[in-house]
């Protein structure tokens, strides 16, 4: 990172900016010890950052998401669709309820195509916006900024909390501390009670957990998901952004000159310095920015935001707030810190030229891919036959010649019904002259599967062995269902029948 703020480099495409590099060289000092920019680099990795509170537009944004996304992780369990819970990955079972949606293990190719929905998404975000996901939706953030909100509470707000910790221990301070670790860890329980409720049904785990008879594998989960949100939230916080997150690793090959990111305007805002609201600023050769540190104070990760964009940064926009705000009381326009491009601040570009030139190739490419495969899940998943047959061969006897002059071939039926509804199913064979179907264990061939069930049906196949070559015959099994009149499903499937020598 450079000192001299109008020659540092202001664009995220300035691969050269140490701010760009992960993981910094540790350089010698002449006498053998460790350099003055590495002791503090090592400091500023041991010491505890306070950010200060900030009310502005992207604060108010930050809490609408913290609601909006802890609305939906803690109300999601509890909604009931159908007589069960809407949403329910139902491991010992194998199956994911999901509103009123059945997935079976044969249906791994949606969670694939959902992965890679992602994986796109996320490139199409962060090559327009940065870190937009880091800011206002990461589960690292928005439980960080539950838990500073419960501590700002209890401790007070920055210098407050500062004093407090250097403050020696006496029984005032024990008490908010105590406050402040119960409360976190009892949202932190809630938390992990919430997680294991995807996982089994919540109704029935509160009775449960209050007898103490859940699982050990359920408390393990609640126990392991509670303590990692109360340690990350509570005690790691910026750290887990800084030095653990891969994606402050990759992000810089994901974004450009024309990427919206949080940046200072060093153009603007140079030479910069303390001064009186009384003076003209410009005519005595300063710059916007006052040098309040304002910006420092309320970043989360406590990185400077005018020595150029860093890893570090999770695009919160908590400094924009603050400099606006230092800007309203200087009289000063506003956007001394903006969501901008480098381009914006290098070539003096007005927001709607910006805006215009976030529209780029691989934006588009990235927006195509994205609405390509997101058309075809919805699609795939809309016309998704509720009723599976997979046609399993007994290998233990290929073929065989019984009473009657017929040969017989022993099969198995995998039915699986993915509707609500039962099914009744009626069952044929076609392919050989004279072929006839029967269950193995009823008899008939007609069968019944109930709703969000599957069922494993013996079947077996006679035909008369006069007239047929020894060898192999394509089959094709046809399962009829009806679920009233008129709502009718067919599935055919191959298979082949052995004539023996």
């Amino acid at each position: 990172m450079q000192n001299d703020p109008p020659k540092q480099a202001a664009t995220p495409a300035a691969r050269d900016d140490p701010a760009w590099q992960p993981v910094r060289r540790i350089r010698k000092g002449s006498g053998g010890g460790t350099s003055p920019q590495v002791e503090k680099a090592l400091a500023e990795v041991r010491s505890k950052i306070h950010p200060r509170s900030v009310q502005g537009h992207f604060a108010r944004i930050r809490v609408l998401m913290v609601f909006l996304t802890q609305a939906v992780f803690y109300g999601l369990p509890w909604i009931q669709w159908g007589g069960r819970q809407a949403v329910l990955f139902d491991l010992g079972a194998r199956k994911f309820y999901l509103f009123g949606m059945v997935l079976w293990p044969q249906d791994v190719i949606y969670l694939a195509v959902l992965l890679v929905l992602s994986a796109f998404a996320l490139f199409l975000f962060t090559a327009m916006a940065g870190r937009l996901f880091c800011g206002y939706a990461c589960p690292q953030t928005v439980y960080t900024e539950i838990f500073m909100w419960i501590e700002a509470k209890i401790e007070g707000d920055r210098l407050a909390r500062i004093r407090l910790d250097e403050a020696p221990w006496n029984a005032r301070k024990l008490r908010l501390k105590a406050s402040k670790h119960f409360l976190w860890v009892l949202l932190a329980l809630w938390t992990g009670y919430t997680f294991i409720g995807y996982f089994a049904p919540i109704r029935e785990l509160g009775a449960h957990l209050l007898a103490f008879d859940l699982g050990p594998w359920q408390w393990f989960w609640m126990l392991f998901y509670a303590f990692a949100t109360w340690g990350n939230a509570g005690f790691m916080r910026e750290a887990v952004c800084k030095y653990m997150c891969p994606y402050a690793r990759f992000q810089s090959v994901m974004v450009d000159d024309d990427t919206f990111v949080v940046t200072y305007d060093h153009v603007r805002g140079e030479p910069r310095g303390g001064r009186s609201r009384k003076i003209d600023h410009k005519e005595a050769g300063m710059g916007d920015c006052v040098d309040c540190s304002l910006c420092v104070q309320v970043c989360p990760t406590g990185i400077d935001i005018r020595d150029g964009l860093q890893y570090m940064c999770i695009g919160c926009g908590a400094c924009v707030d603050a400099c606006d705000s230092v800007m309203d009381k200087m009289g000063y326009e506003r956007g001394l810190i903006r969501y901008t491009s480098g381009n914006a601040i290098t070539q003096g570009l007005t927001q709607p030229q910006v805006r215009k030139r976030m529209l780029r190739p691989r934006v588009l490419a990235y927006s195509a891919l994205l609405g390509v495969i997101a058309i075809g899940f919805v699609f795939s998943l809309a016309t998704r036959t509720t009723l599976r047959v997979d046609v399993i061969r007994d290998r233990g006897a290929l073929g065989r010649e019984v009473a009657g002059g017929l040969v017989e071939n022993v099969y198995r039926l995998q039915i699986i019904n993915s509707a609500e509804a039962p099914i009744e199913l009626d069952l044929s064979a076609t392919g050989v002259p004279g072929l006839a179907l029967q269950m193995a264990d009823e008899g008939g061939t007609r069968v019944r599967v109930e709703g969000s069930s599957n069922r494993l049906v013996p079947v077996v196949l006679r035909a008369p062995v006069n007239g047929l070559k020894p060898g192999l015959y394509d089959v094709r099994f046809e399962t009829v269902g009806t679920r009233a009149p008129g709502d009718t499903d067919t599935v055919v499937e191959q298979s082949s029948f052995y004539v023996p020598n």
